[in-house]
């Protein structure tokens, strides 16, 4: 086969964005950091790449089998590419900042993974995420949760629904076990999936620690999904304990504030559902809408330990690519065609309408019919020796 034929082929779950597409993810890009910015955070950006030790410490160690790696040709140590870029941005409010009060962060900036979760998904999101340091009370998950939601809504996603849960029933369940962390992992797994033979197999080793009493809690929690009852049933089903009634607690006050007052956002609970990056910590939240999940946020206090600083932490993530699919298409932005010539009057008068932010096309000759990425609704033309807008008048 000739090198030329496959050479323009892309690896798999990797695509180019072609125009319409590309300016609709801008333009959220932008909606999304404005949106950040009127709440106070600050924009960061952390490199695409850095020593693999310093993106897989910490908490960063359950991103080992989604990060790329490479050799530096300056240093001969390994490189990373980010898989996520919120351990990133702990090592800046750490190292960087240090500050000791509050600091609110945000992103946006391409991810890569080794592979992915989903089969249409891309190996390569446009990660937007904000991050709030140094408050350790349920105002951050709220602020977070709030963010995220005004984000969907500017971007016209509908039906808007919150899905809840909070990490420290698992460990409450699981405390005095000697569970490794791969093990911890599958249980998680097989309770997000609701696969109780798997949790049996998983649970039921001697060596374990884990108590009759906590194999069966965690068999419960498959049941443990739905509206805001679930909460009083999780206090009647499972064990008692310290973390079980905090995490409880938690997810009531943050239900009550979800919602609205009118009750446009849709809140749920599946206290089996633990997916994501190993760090959370506390409560953790899924945002769905367009019948898809759009973000995914929570707490995450330990994410700076590695760096010196264990600071606490909340906030979410998204990827602007997967939302720009599930959303109907922007139509094409309005223009003002303009004819190609070296008149020093017409240059002036596109000058000034480029300066006011209108886009004006410039029409090459010979090129007079071709459809561009732009609607051309009016076109500069000469009237009474003036250049002037006016209605474009469409071929018949």
């Amino acid at each position: 086969m000739p090198a030329w034929s496959s050479s323009w082929q892309l690896p798999d779950q990797i695509a180019d964005v072609l125009p319409s597409e590309a300016r609709h993810i801008e333009e959220l890009r932008r909606l999304f950091l404005d949106t950040a910015r009127s709440y106070g955070y600050e924009l960061v950006m952390p490199p695409l790449l850095e020593h693999l030790e310093s993106l897989l410490t910490g908490t960063g160690e359950a991103l080992d089998l989604q990060t790329f790696k490479l050799v530096d040709q300056l240093s001969g140590r390994t490189l990373g590419l980010r898989a996520d870029t919120t351990p990133q941005v702990a090592r800046i409010d750490a190292h960087l900042l240090n500050r000791n009060g509050v600091a609110r962060l945000c992103y946006c900036g391409p991810v890569l993974h080794t592979r992915t979760d989903r089969p249409h998904a891309t190996r390569e999101p446009l990660q937007f995420g904000a991050e709030i340091y140094g408050h350790a009370g349920l105002e951050a998950d709220l602020e977070a949760q709030q963010l995220a939601l005004e984000g969907l809504k500017a971007a016209g996603v509908t039906a808007l629904s919150v899905d809840m849960a909070d990490v420290r029933i698992v460990n409450s369940l699981l405390a005095g076990a000697t569970v490794s962390g791969k093990t911890l992992a599958l249980i998680h797994t097989a309770l997000a999936a609701k696969d109780a033979s798997e949790l049996d197999s998983l649970t039921a080793s001697p060596g374990s620690g884990i108590s009759a009493e906590a194999r069966a809690g965690l068999k419960a929690l498959l049941q443990l999904y739905g509206d805001e009852k679930v909460l009083a049933e999780a206090e009647k089903a499972l064990p008692p304990s310290t973390g079980l009634k905090a995490a409880l607690q938690n997810l009531k006050w943050l239900a009550a504030h979800t919602g609205g007052e009118k009750g446009e956002v849709k809140v749920s609970f599946d206290l089996a559902d633990l997916r994501g990056y190993a760090y959370y910590s506390g409560t953790r939240f899924a945002i769905y809408g367009q019948g898809a999940e759009l973000a995914r946020g929570g707490r995450y206090d330990e994410v700076g330990a590695v760096f010196g600083r264990n600071r606490p932490a909340a906030g979410f993530s998204l990827d602007l690519k997967e939302l720009v699919s599930v959303l109907p298409p922007r139509p094409l932005k309005a223009a003002i065609r303009a004819p190609w010539s070296e008149d020093a009057g017409l240059r002036a008068a596109i000058a000034r309408l480029r300066a006011g932010g209108e886009t004006v096309a410039c029409v090459l000759p010979g090129h007079e019919h071709e459809v561009n990425e732009f609607d051309c609704d009016r076109e500069l033309a000469q009237a009474a020796g003036q250049w002037v807008v006016q209605p474009l008048k469409k071929a018949a």
